[in-house]
């Protein structure tokens, strides 16, 4: 399987609707990869919270029908990565989209756990509630979003959807990088799948983003990082890997916690 990560650049003085454009170009520069993910946020950028109200879009906006199409004319399987989506009454989501390659869409995952420490997007977004997986011929994907990578019993949750691998879209800062590449690794161990994490580049509200999209095999291996500027990072994993790993060494199958056991008859 083929997989193209677009750490495209968010740039302050390249308005919202040129850099949609910009992106569905790098798509199309990525016809024959089966998977192109981008990253977190890209149309505004996740650190600029005083554009998000005036930049929100209904579910299925601008950023939404471009993302369809540049699906569509790749014909790839497009995670398009997040937007600021405003709902029917009014709520901004950080809200994670996914096309098939014929430009249906196949989900949306609205962000869970809402990063800021009471302030930015955690008071001015609206949490998601569900858990999203999204089938694809090789392999089934679970929707992540940046700030959810800290809290590992979400992806246990995605695993136990059927996840193999894990999707993070991502706006990380630079000064937490460490974290970053340690916690995409921590996921894939202990969840014995892949992650495929993409980061934005370049600057935005001040805040320095960190690049280095990383995809981690499900023995924690790193296959391809990129580095800190706009890129795309293209790899070729096998993801029959993730049942041979379970298998070869069955961790998943010794959990005692946080397991919901069928009752079994007397």
């Amino acid at each position: 399987m083929r997989a193209s990560l677009i750490q495209i650049a968010v740039d302050p003085d390249e308005s919202v609707n040129s850099r949609r454009q910009r992106a569905a170009s790098l798509i199309a520069a990525q016809r024959g990869a089966d998977l192109v993910v981008l990253p977190e946020l890209w149309p505004v950028g996740a650190f600029a919270y005083t554009a998000f109200a005036d930049e929100a879009e209904p579910l299925q906006g601008p950023t939404h029908d471009i993302m369809a199409k540049a699906a569509a004319d790749a014909g790839v399987w497009l995670h398009a990565g997040s937007f600021v989506e405003r709902a029917a009454d009014g709520t901004l989501y950080n809200t994670a989209l996914v096309f098939t390659p014929e430009g249906e869409r196949a989900a949306a995952y609205r962000k869970i756990h809402r990063f800021g420490f009471d302030k930015g997007e955690a008071v001015m977004m609206g949490a998601g509630e569900e858990l999203v997986t999204v089938a694809l011929p090789q392999t089934t994907l679970g929707l992540a979003t940046c700030y959810d990578l800290r809290f590992p019993e979400m992806f246990r949750g995605l695993v136990d959807a059927g996840a193999e691998t894990l999707i993070v879209a991502a706006g990380w800062p630079e000064r937490r990088r460490a974290h970053w590449t340690l916690l995409a690794q921590a996921r894939a161990v202990e969840n014995q799948s892949y992650v495929l994490a993409v980061g934005t580049a370049g600057t935005h509200a001040g805040i320095q983003q960190a690049g280095h999209s990383i995809v981690v095999d499900p023995w924690g291996e790193v296959l391809a990082e990129a580095g800190a500027d706009e890129e795309v990072l293209t790899v070729e994993f096998d993801p029959s890997k993730v049942a041979a790993t379970r298998e070869q060494f069955p961790a998943l199958k010794d959990r005692r916690l946080g397991l919901t056991r069928p009752e079994t008859g007397k």
